[in-house]
């Protein structure tokens, strides 16, 4: 173990604990003449990793399971509807469908990454992809700025409102005019400002969120207040609808 001139480390296990070993040869020119032995108690710190290792493996199982749950209710509801002759209660089912896959995206992601943090920027990605890919019309879709990681509640959150805005707009705005999707995110520090805009048919004159009978509108201007204590607004110009959402992530 003391032969050449190089450091040796290793660590030493028992159902006692851990050492740290480092031995440091001492030479005499050519001759080996002693060397220094240093240990470590490590025990405590190897636990506390193995802790923190256990602890992200179980978060991640949470969220898998989670996920899983999720799906199997998403399954449940389109076998209803494949039962339900009632259009209008087939489309509500769809409806309840595609919001319980926003929230099963986040747990999705959550489960395959490590810590309490979403990278949001690939939950929109698929999101969106998810929704264009249900409309029959060609729409072409932007992306301006980063949204970088939020904590798992405001991701949730977040996902649902940006998905009811991006539904709302493929739905009425972009059913028959219109081409072009965008979705702009801009943000000072902590403070968000998420922008949706559609260059479709635009809202009616008197149109008011708080108001609105769209149950979709109405999820994301409560959750916007309520779960992420933000602001909503839409607007129309002529050219194109502006649904902008600021909120602060803590």
């Amino acid at each position: 173990m003391l032969s050449g001139k190089q450091l040796r480390r290793a660590e030493y296990e028992n159902s006692r604990g851990v050492i740290d070993l480092l031995v440091i040869p001492l030479t005499n020119d050519k001759d080996r003449i002693g060397a220094i032995v240093l240990m470590h108690n490590i025990t405590e710190l190897r636990n506390r990793d193995r802790a923190l290792v256990t602890k992200d493996a179980t978060i991640k199982e949470i969220h898998h399971r989670v996920k899983n749950n999720l799906q199997t209710v998403s399954a449940l509801l389109r076998l209803q509807s494949r039962r339900v002759e009632d259009p209008t209660a087939s489309a509500a089912l769809a409806e309840a469908v595609r919001r319980v896959a926003s929230i099963a995206l986040v747990h999705e992601t959550l489960s395959n990454q490590s810590g309490d943090f979403v990278e949001f920027d690939s939950v929109l990605d698929q999101i969106v992809k998810n929704a264009i890919s249900l409309t029959p019309r060609q729409i072409k879709f932007e992306k301006l700025g980063e949204f970088g990681a939020f904590d798992s509640k405001v991701a949730t959150a977040l996902s649902l409102v940006v998905a009811e805005l991006i539904h709302n707009a493929l739905e009425h705005g972009l059913a028959e005019s219109g081409d072009l999707l965008q979705v702009e995110v801009k943000n000072q520090g902590k403070s968000y400002t998420v922008s949706v805009v559609d260059n479709g048919a635009g809202l009616p004159a008197d149109f008011n969120i708080e108001q609105s009978a769209n149950l979709g509108l109405q999820i994301a201007n409560t959750l916007t207040k309520n779960e992420l204590a933000g602001e909503i607004n839409l607007s129309s110009n002529g050219k194109q609808t502006v649904a902008v959402v600021s909120f602060t992530a803590n």
